[in-house]
């Protein structure tokens, strides 16, 4: 099952966080530039959707941080253990993120957009238009653990 994957990132990401922190992603306006092995118009088009799903690289995680098994979430032992695959932490074993982020404008080959729960200098691996038939079209449940560690996440 083991199989190396090489992934090149298409972006990085432009903004004023430097560093990784828990809460207050709401108002964070992030550039995600292109990369310049890409045309400036594989972004042709995008600025007509409301929203897109951005996949990036937790890059500040080192390997001595990576999670595979269950912990608390943000190390709060009020939250049942539970697996890193369970959670959204990023301590991954991929470091992998996805966000759904509100797109504000593009201009070239930057894409301006909001909500974006990255640092300075992340890698992005994709870009993807959010399609209202992609979201679930049923209830979603979470345990209340994950409501509680939301409460200030997307605070502005």
């Amino acid at each position: 099952m083991k199989s190396k994957i090489t992934l090149t990132p298409i972006a990085s990401v432009q903004n004023s966080r430097v560093e990784v922190e828990d809460d207050n992603w709401g108002d964070v306006i992030s550039i995600l530039v292109l990369d310049p092995s890409l045309p400036e118009d594989a972004l042709l088009g995008i600025e007509s959707f409301s929203h897109a799903e951005i996949i990036f690289y937790f890059h500040l995680v080192s390997d001595t941080k990576i999670e595979t098994g269950a912990r608390h979430p943000r190390n709060n032992p009020d939250w049942p253990k539970v697996g890193i695959l369970s959670q959204r932490g990023k301590n991954r074993p991929n470091r992998l993120g996805a966000t759904i982020v509100k797109i504000l404008k593009r201009e070239g080959r930057h894409l301006h957009v909001q909500g974006l729960d990255a640092v300075n200098g992340t890698p992005i691996f994709d870009i993807k238009p959010v399609l209202r038939e992609f979201l679930p079209n049923e209830d979603v449940r979470q345990p209340q653990w994950a409501t509680e560690l939301m409460k200030n996440y997307w605070k502005k």
